[in-house]
């Protein structure tokens, strides 16, 4: 049985084969854009998972900012989106 994850990076490389994924963050990765046929991922997601290997909140903001946010490799880099739930705080 096929992951959401593998459906996902399957059904994107068929649609446009030079979509850019990032590497270590497929726990992020929440679809496709419909319009541009690029990977979606979760901006809360991806700062977790850098987290997760050793960084604090705040190196883990300033990391993906600058070198993932910030880093802009042609039409089809991924797009970052942030959620929200009905738990979160609105002045977060």
């Amino acid at each position: 049985m096929m992951t959401r994850i593998e459906k996902i990076k399957i059904s994107l490389a068929n649609e446009n084969p030079e979509a850019l994924f990032l590497d270590g963050m497929d726990d992020a990765l929440l679809g496709i854009d419909e319009q541009a046929s690029i990977a979606v991922y979760d901006s809360g997601k991806c700062l977790g998972i850098l987290q997760s290997h050793g960084m604090t909140y705040h190196e883990a903001r300033e990391y993906y900012e600058f070198n993932t946010l910030g880093a802009y490799v042609g039409e089809y880099t991924p797009i970052h989106v942030r959620t929200f739930d009905d738990n979160d705080n609105e002045n977060d």
